[in-house]
Parts: C-alpha cells; structure tokens; sequence
C-alpha cells in the first residue's frame, strides 16, 4: 500500500502561527522528516511515536543533501506511512518544495501542500513593519540573499530599485554587505530606511534599523544572530512607531513549562498571550494503570465508604473512566462525601457534574490529610484513588485521626520523559532559559533525569506550591513559589518575575 507525503510550512517560529490544517495533519503523522527551521513550539506538536528524521537543514549546515531528502519522503511514502515534510517559512518560499515534489510526481506517490506563514511578511509583522503602505510603497519583492560561495549575485539591483517598492531579502545575513553595496550601485537612495531583523516572533527577536549605507556598519556594532532577514524601503520608517511585540509583559522572555502536555495548555496559552515564549517540554507522562482490579474491588463495595478523595485532575480523569468502561452508575456515588486537594482537581470534578464538598486552604497533601481528619468524627472510610507515587503525607495526616479506615489504591503510574526532537540540556547550558515552572514535585524529578549534568544553580524555577519548592531547593535550584497553588498564582509569579528581572 502507498502512503502518502504532506509538504506543511511551519510558519517563522511562532506556533500561535502554525496552521490549523498543518496542526491537524501534523498530529496524525507517522513520520515526520523536520529541519532546523522549524520553531521549537510546533516541533513539541509532533505526536509521539512518530518516526523522526532530521535533515538538519540551515544556511551553510545541511546535515543531509537535498536528492537525499526527496529520497527519503519516496521511500518512507512507498512503506504505506504518512509522511509529514515539515519546513520553516512556506514550503514553496526559498524551500525547495518544488524539487520535493518532483520525485514524488514521478513515481506516482499522493502528495498534499500546506502552505505556511513566511517570514517575509510574519517577522516584519512582529517588528511594527508594515511590508505595503499606501502612501508609501505599492509592491513587496522577496529575494532570496543566499548565494554560491565565491559568485556574484545574479541579481538585477537596478530593476529591484525602480521598482521602489519594499525588499525582503531572506537567508542573506552573511552576504549584507554585498546586498547593500548592489542596491547602492542600483542607483538606490543611500538614506533608504532598511533593518535587520533577528529570530523574529521568538524570545530572541531583536531589530537593527538604519539606512542601506549604513547597515552593515550597525549590525557590526550591535551585532546579529541568524537566522534573520533584510528589509529595505520606506516602511521601516514605521517600526519605531508601530512595534507592539516588545510592549507585552513577558516579551524576551523563554518559559519552560514541564507540566504534563495534556494538563499545560491553558497555562502555555496565558504565559503565550503575555508575550512570552513559550516551550513546553512536559517532564512526565500519566498513564492509567493497566490492572485496575483494586479499584473494581472498591468499586463493587461502595456503599461502604463516606468520603471519595482526589488528588488530582489526572485522578479524576482515570476514575470517572473506569466507572464508564465497566458501566457503573454514577449515581451510586450519591451518598459519598467528596474532597479534592485544589482548584484544578475541583474544575476536573465539576466538569463531571460533581461538586466537592471539602478543599484545604493550602492545596497540599498534608493539608488536605489535616483538613480531612477534622472534618471526620473517627471510624469514617475513604476511598483515594490517585498516583502509584502519591506522596505519603495525606495518608500520614489521616493516620493520626484514630479510626480512620482508608484505601489509598494506585489507578495511574506517572513516567519520567523527556523530549526526542528538543535538546532540553543544551538549552540550559546556553542560558537560552529565563524560568522553568514546576507544577509538582513529580515534574522537577522528571526534568532533572532530562537535563543531568547543568548546574541547576542556574535553574530558576517557579514553583506551584511548598512541595514542589523542596523537591527543586534539594536539587539546589532558584526557588519561587506562587502565593497559591493555582496556574493563576504561578502565571502571575512568573510575570512579577519576568518585570522584577530576578
């Protein structure tokens, strides 16, 4: 059977600006065959399992030749997989879809094309430049700024300058001086508006304005990292006036978010909405046990308990599936008192049209264990479904009610991981990192089997409550920890950080 290739455009690097056809397709890959263009937060979209094949493609490092690449889509293709050609920009802008296509066409393999923001137009965008204006320009022209090694330019300098519209010249950082110095012999006006503009819509984004005789002297003082791209015209005359990028809260600024992937959306969005960059890189994994017979076991004597506790939203999640599986009535949980440890636990029960009837004013377990005991007159039973590495302190804190009966039963195991197309280590090393944010004790153990050997003195680490705060001071991080245990209190730590610059 035939598979079939998806040649999608990740966009410049921002994934609020990937597709939602490319997120769709992408999330059904098979394979994914990625270069280094691709933006770290679309790269996190990857599904796991997909077989991963990075062709290492940036300006000047190809880790494998272009006929090695259109080969690899064919043979991957012919094994029936569906294959995903992810590539930075717009495949069809400068990158090389055609030449992709061209083999695929030949030996008959079905093929899709999802187009993909450019940075030609998304990074000045993000800059406060506005590729067209009325008043001043009425045309964009894009060229490409890479050129062979020791050739000249074959381009017509003079026929870009009479068009007198904007120049968007993509991969041409190393080759600024040449492209200046055409232009200038083009006949263009030497005090031409033109910027440079670094790693636009990440962190790192970073804007050099000057005029065409005087860029490359700027950039040599203010110094530039590529990948970046030229615009030259009168448009750049806007930037200073309508740039918004740098005017968010959190603007500059790169947040690990290491809570599990399926739990760290609504965060990652809000720290997203505030400028920030965002990562997610979840330290752990949930998965619901296998043998849930111990708790079919409680299950069949429910009658017996008066209290149900959840120490989680994943907790939630696995019981309330386990009672639809095995078709137990939901109805046969009327009698039982509820309690949750927090707020997010509290949302994962409500939205299951349960409403706790206990929650600490500290959302830990040992609060939660102290709270519960004094709500409980002795001989009570209750029933905690939650992790296999739950932590000891709740059900110590029950212990010292006398006559308490619990079952604490495992129902989900929490896995260590880290991420396969991310180099997590190395973005530490490189100070690439302003804060990570820890949602558990569980995710700071996970991360430190990720990234071992940093300095995790290094590591500033923003952390939801006091049991996560030991977990990263005994690793010998930076600790903050949020007022209180919610994502709202962590986001609002992290962006108090972020304006303090602590």
């Amino acid at each position: 059977m035939t598979g079939k290739v998806w040649l999608i455009g990740a966009g410049p690097s921002d994934p609020g600006l990937f597709t939602l056809k490319g997120k769709r397709v992408l999330e059904e890959a098979e394979v994914v065959v990625y270069d280094r263009l691709v933006g770290q937060g679309v790269l996190s979209m990857i599904p796991e399992g997909a077989k991963l094949i990075d062709v290492g493609k940036r300006a000047g490092n190809h880790t494998m030749p272009q006929e090695q690449i259109n080969e690899v889509l064919l043979s991957e293709a012919r094994q029936g997989k569906k294959v995903v050609r992810l590539k930075g920009g717009d495949p069809f802008l400068f990158g090389r879809g055609g030449e992709e296509l061209e083999l695929l066409v030949k030996n008959e393999i079905p093929y899709e094309i999802v187009p993909g923001v450019t940075s030609a137009l998304s990074v000045p965008a993000y800059n406060g430049i506005p590729v067209t204006h009325r008043d001043l320009c009425s045309s964009l022209h894009i060229i490409t700024g890479h050129k062979r090694k020791g050739e000249a330019y074959d381009i017509d300098f003079e026929a870009l300058v009479r068009t007198k519209g904007t120049l968007v010249f993509l991969m041409g950082v190393t080759a600024l001086k040449d492209i200046c110095d055409g232009l200038l012999k083009g006949g263009m006006n030497p005090k031409m508006p033109a910027a440079i503009l670094q790693k636009g819509t990440t962190s790192r984004q970073k804007r050099v304005l000057a005029t065409v005789d005087s860029l490359p002297q700027e950039v040599e003082r203010q110094g530039i990292e590529t990948p970046a791209i030229i615009v030259v015209g009168k448009v750049c005359s806007l930037a200073e006036q309508f740039s918004w990028c740098e005017k968010l809260p959190l603007f500059g600024k790169k947040i690990v978010v290491t809570r599990p992937k399926d739990l760290s959306s609504r965060m990652t969005e809000q720290l997203r909405k505030k400028g920030a960059e965002v990562l997610e890189l979840p330290a752990i994994r949930t998965e619901a046990c296998k043998d849930q017979s111990r708790l079919l076991e409680k299950l069949d004597s429910l009658e017996t308990y008066q209290w149900l506790v959840f120490t989680s939203p994943t907790g939630v999640k696995v019981f309330f599936e386990v009672m639809r599986r095995e078709r137990i009535d939901i109805r046969r949980l009327f009698h039982l008192k509820v309690a949750v440890i927090g707020e997010g636990t509290k949302k994962a029960l409500e939205e299951r049209g349960v409403y706790p009837d206990l929650m600490p004013s500290t959302y830990d377990g040992r609060t939660l264990g102290e709270t519960l005991a004094g709500a409980c007159k002795g001989g009570e039973k209750i029933l905690i479904p939650r992790a296999a590495l739950g932590t000891e302190e709740l059900i110590e804190a029950l212990h010292e009610k006398e006559g308490l009966i619990v079952d604490d039963v495992p129902t989900y195991d929490t896995i260590y991981e880290s991420s396969k197309v991310i180099d997590e280590k190395a973005e530490f090393l490189e100070d690439q990192i302003d804060y990570a944010v820890f949602t558990s004790a569980s995710t700071v153990r996970g991360f430190a089997g990720a990234v071992q050997g940093i300095d995790f003195s290094k590591v500033k680490a923003v952390c939801i409550g006091k049991q996560t705060k030991a977990a990263a001071d005994q690793l010998g991080m930076k600790t903050y920890v949020s007022q209180k245990a919610t994502i709202d209190s962590v986001i609002a730590l992290t962006e108090e950080l972020c304006q303090s610059k602590a």
